[in-house]
């Protein structure tokens, strides 16, 4: 691929991004909360989310493999962020999960796609096409306060994430199948504290590595989760009663 063909890919994929944006405050993803028969045929979550998760995961470790990076700094640094979050994401999160929910087979189809395309997008971003940061300056680039900021959002963002998801799951007892409220943590100030804490991430590491493919992938993260966020928020006002949700926003605090 050229660097022009790889310019082309991401503003398609930005492109793409708007779509879902727009159409997902019209059509509710049908998994967690949302799901139903309509969906069609459905997986147990875990081996789901496993699949749909790992092939990112796969596709980067592949593709740094075979650029010659190696162990230069500082984009080994960016891989070893980026599959920390998704070994994480793909090979624990869902044995943590409890319950017998399963996940419709169209929504991991899609997610199966986006992964390997954003897979494809990041690895070339900042092992191909990276021109913005050159491979092999150092440690040194940590001292850069763009770089130190990125670093720390990024941490930040994983912690927020990580400690909603803990938050969500230990709602219900064993046996219980209610909804609840979320009401430590970051679920104070919005209804998906979860995914507040996820577009953090992505910001900050976008804001390290300095490279536009990771860029759409913030505003594909927040094209995914911000329509799904309100309608969180709304399923929330409806089920508990808008006193109860009182004056939480939807992801970001005290702005939306």
């Amino acid at each position: 691929m050229e660097q022009e063909t790889f310019h082309l890919f991401l503003w398609v994929m930005s492109g793409i991004a708007l779509i879902v944006f727009v159409a997902l405050y019209f059509v509710k993803a049908g998994y967690g909360i949302f799901r139903t028969p309509s969906w069609g045929l459905s997986v147990n979550n875990k081996v789901g989310w496993v699949l749909m998760e790992s092939p990112v995961f796969i596709v980067m470790l592949v593709l740094w493999a075979y650029s010659g990076i190696g162990v230069a700094f500082p984009q080994f640094l960016f891989l070893l962020l980026f599959l920390l979050h998704y070994f994480q994401r793909s090979f624990v999160f869902p044995f943590l999960m409890k319950g017998k929910s399963r996940m419709p087979v169209a929504i991991m189809a899609m997610g199966i796609v986006f992964n390997v395309l954003n897979g494809m997008m990041q690895a070339g971003g900042l092992f191909y096409f990276n021109e913005g940061v050159p491979t092999g300056i150092g440690l040194g680039y940590l001292l850069e306060p763009h770089a130190l900021i990125g670093l720390a959002l990024f941490f930040i963002g994983m912690g927020v994430n990580l400690h909603s998801d803990s938050v969500v799951r230990n709602l219900r007892k064993p046996g219980d199948t209610r909804h609840y409220l979320p009401q430590r943590g970051m679920y104070r100030y919005v209804t998906s504290a979860n995914y507040l804490g996820e577009l953090i991430e992505w910001t900050g590491f976008a804001v390290l590595t300095a490279s536009p493919a990771a860029w759409v992938f913030v505003w594909w993260t927040a094209a995914n989760l911000v329509p799904r966020a309100n309608a969180i928020y709304h399923k929330y006002c409806d089920e508990f009663g808008a006193e109860a949700v009182g004056k939480r926003k939807r992801i970001i605090p005290y702005i939306y």
